[in-house]
C-alpha cells in the first residue's frame, strides 16, 4: 500500500547555513597511512538495498555509490539535475525526466529508463517497514516510454516537492539485473554484483567494521570524478573510540558521532579542524497511541487519560537542563515540530506546558493528571537506544527519567535496546514511549510533518487526524511563503494540543579532520559527500 508523501520544497530554507567552517589548530598534519582517505563514524548500516534502508548510517553509503536523478548542489537547498540530463514538469501530474546518454554502472551494465522505472516500482512493491516506500505516495506510476526518458505520474496535481523527493533516500537507482524485484536484497549479494553507479563503487564491505571504496570513473553525475581514488570507512562500536581514532590521527575524518565534549577539546587541539555544518536534526519522544498508558488497546483503554499522561510529561521536561549539562549546547531545547531556521517554525510548546516559559512544572502536571482522575504514580517503560544516538544517550535519559518521576507522578521503566531489535520492536506496539532521532532528508519544513504525522508514516505509532492531514496535504501545495507558514503554525499548534510525539533538542553537524584534510563539506544534504574529500 501506498504510504504517505514525504515532501521537500525548498520554500524558507534559506534560513540555514548552507556550509561548513573550520575551528582548530594549524599545526601537525598526517592522518590515515596510505593513499586511501580513511573515514571514522559510529554510524550502523542497515541495509545497503534502497528498499530496505531509511536510517541515517545507511543513506550515508548509498548517496556515495548509488547514482540519483535530483541531487543537491554544494553550498544549496535547491535540486539540480544528477545524472539526469534535464528534469521538469509537462502537466500538472506529470514530471518528466531525460538521462544523460551513456550511462553505465560499475558492473557494465547499461543504465537506463528501465532501471529507474525499476527502481521505484520494486520501492512500492517491497514497501518494507524500514525502507522509505512511504515519499513516494503522491507517486501513481512511472513510464519509460524510451531509453532516455522517464515519467513520474503523480496522484496530486502541482506537488512542487517531487524534484526533492527523488533527491531523497527513496531516491538511490538500481541495477534491475542486480536486485529482485519483490524483496530486500542481501548485503553480500549487493556488493558481488558491483551495481553502483554513483562517485565510488564498494569493492570490500564488512559489516560494522569497514567499507573500502574505490572511485568508479564513469560517474556521470552532478559531483563529477571522485578527488581521492580510495577510500576507507571504519565503523566504530563507541564514540570514545572514534575520538581516541581521529585524536592519533589513526583515520582522517570523524564524522557522527563525537561527545559534545569532545568536540569542545578539539576546538582547541593541534593538528585537528572542527567543521561545523547547519543543523536539522532533532531528538524526541514518540508516544505509542495503541500501548502508551491508557492507550487503545491496553485493558484501562481512555482516549482522554493517554492525553493527560501524555501533556503531564511535556509538562516535566526541562529541555535546557539537558541541553546544557548533557550536550554543552551542542543541542538547544526544540519548543515545537519544525525546528529552528526553518519556514513556519514557532513556539507552540513553550507555552502550552510546563511554566508556560519553557521550563518543567511539576504542579501543573500534578493537576493535569488530577483532571483526569488518574491516579499516580503513572507507571511505563521507556526505551531508548544508546549504541545509536551517542554515548551521552544515557545520561540524558536517565534525567528524563528523573524529571519524569518529579513529586511520584511516574514511575518510569528505563530500559535500552540494540539499535537492529529497536528497529523491529518500535512498530510492533512493543514500545509505550520511546526515542528518536530525526536526520531530515533535505530542508524543508515538510519533512518534519509529513514522515511524521500523515497515515502511513514511518513511526507506526497508531496516530492519525484527518484535519491535520488536509492541512499537511494543503501546505504542500501552497507556494506563496506566506500563506504556507501560516499552514504549517496552525499545524503545530494543533500537534502540540495532541502530542504524537514530543519534540526535545535540535543539533548540528560536526565533524573533526586532520589538518591537510580538505574538502570535508556539511551542507543541505545534512550527508558527507566522499568525493569531495582529499588528504
Amino acid at each position: 500500500m501506498k504510504k504517505i508523501l514525504q515532501t521537500v520544497a525548498v520554500m524558507g530554507a534559506g534560513a540555514l547555513v548552507l556550509s561548513g567552517c573550520a575551528s582548530g589548530g594549524n599545526e601537525g598534519g598526517g592522518g590515515a597511512t596510505g593513499d586511501a582517505v580513511t573515514i571514522g563514524t559510529t554510524e550502523v548500516v542497515t541495509s545497503l538495498d534502497p528498499a530496505g534502508a531509511y536510517d541515517n548510517g545507511s543513506y550515508q553509503v548509498m548517496i556515495n555509490v548509488y547514482p540519483f536523478l535530483m541531487s543537491n548542489p554544494v553550498g544549496e537547498s535547491t535540486v539540480a539535475p544528477d545524472i539526469a540530463e534535464s528534469a521538469e514538469f509537462t502537466s500538472p501530474t506529470q514530471y518528466t525526466v531525460k538521462l544523460k546518454e551513456g550511462l553505465t554502472f560499475a558492473n557494465g551494465n547499461d543504465l537506463t529508463s528501465s532501471d529507474v522505472k525499476f527502481s521505484f516500482d520494486r520501492q512500492i512493491a517491497i514497501a518494507d517497514p524500514n525502507g522509505p516506500s512511504s515519499l513516494l505516495a503522491n507517486l501513481e506510476s512511472v513510464e519509460a516510454p524510451d531509453d532516455l526518458t522517464v515519467v513520474f505520474n503523480l496522484l496530486a496535481e502541482n506537488d512542487q516537492t517531487f524534484p526533492q523527493v527523488l533527491s531523497s533516500p527513496v531516491g538511490p537507482i538500481v541495477d534491475e539485473d542486480s536486485f529482485p524485484a519483490d524483496k530486500v536484497a542481501s548485503d553480500d549479494d549487493i556488493v558481488k554484483a558491483n551495481p553502483f553507479a554513483g562517485p565510488y563503487s564498494i569493492t570490500k564491505y564488512d559489516k560494522g567494521n569497514l567499507i573500502a571504496y574505490s572511485a568508479f570513473k564513469d560517474y556521470q553525475g552532478l559531483w563529477g570524478t571522485a578527488k581521492s581514488e580510495s577510500v576507507n570507512q571504519k565503523y566504530f562500536a563507541t564514540e570514545s573510540n572514534l575520538s581516541q581514532a581521529i585524536e592519533t590521527k589513526a583515520v582522517d575524518v570523524a564524522f557522527r558521532s563525537l561527545s559534545a565534549t569532545d568536540v569542545e577539546k578539539f576546538e582547541k587541539t593541534d593538528g585537528l579542524q572542527v567543521i561545523k555544518g547547519p543543523g536539522g536534526e532533532i531528538r524526541y519522544l514518540v508516544f505509542n497511541f495503541n500501548s502508551m498508558p491508557f492507550g487503545a488497546t491496553t485493558a484501562d483503554a481512555d482516549p482522554a487519560k493517554a492525553l493527560a499522561v501524555r501533556q503531564a510529561i511535556a509538562d516535566l521536561i526541562d529541555r535546557e537542563k539537558i541541553s546544557t549539562q548533557v550536550f554543552k549546547g551542542t543541542y538547544t531545547p526544540l519548543y515545537s515540530f519544525i525546528p529552528e531556521g526553518l519556514l513556519g517554525a514557532n513556539t507552540a510548546l513553550e507555552g502550552l506546558y510546563g511554566d508556560g516559559k519553557g521550563g518543567p512544572d511539576a504542579k501543573r502536571a500534578k493537576e493535569r493528571l488530577a483532571a483526569a482522575g488518574i491516579a499516580t504514580p503513572v507507571k511505563f517503560p521507556l526505551q531508548y537506544a544508546g549504541e545509536r544516538y551517542g554515548a551521552a544517550t544515557a545520561e540524558e535519559y536517565a534525567q528524563i527519567k528523573s524529571q519524569l518521576e518529579t513529586d511520584g507522578l511516574f514511575e518510569v521503566d528505563l530500559q535500552s535496546t540494540e539499535w537492529g531489535q529497536f528497529t523491529k520492536d518500535r512498530v510492533e506496539d512493543i514500545y509505550p514511549v520511546h526515542q528518536l532521532g530525526w536526520f531530515p532528508d533535505y530542508s524543508d519544513p515538510d519533512n518534519y510533518l509529513t514522515p511524521f504525522f500523515s497515515p502511513g508514516n514511518f513511526l507506526e505509532n497508531r496516530y492519525e487526524n484527518p484535519e491535520i492531514t488536509a492541512l499537511i496535504d494543503q501546505q504542500r501545495i501552497t507556494s506563496d511563503d506566506a500563506e504556507r507558514a501560516k499552514l504549517l503554525e496552525e499545524i503545530q499548534d494543533k500537534l502540540a494540543v495532541e502530542l504524537s510525539t514530543l519534540p526535545m533538542l535540535q543539533g548540528a553537524q560536526v565533524a573533526v579532520a586532520v589538518d591537510g584534510v580538505e574538502g570535508v563539506t556539511l551542507d543541505a544534504s545534512f550527508k558527507l559527500r566522499f568525493g569531495l574529500i582529499t588528504k
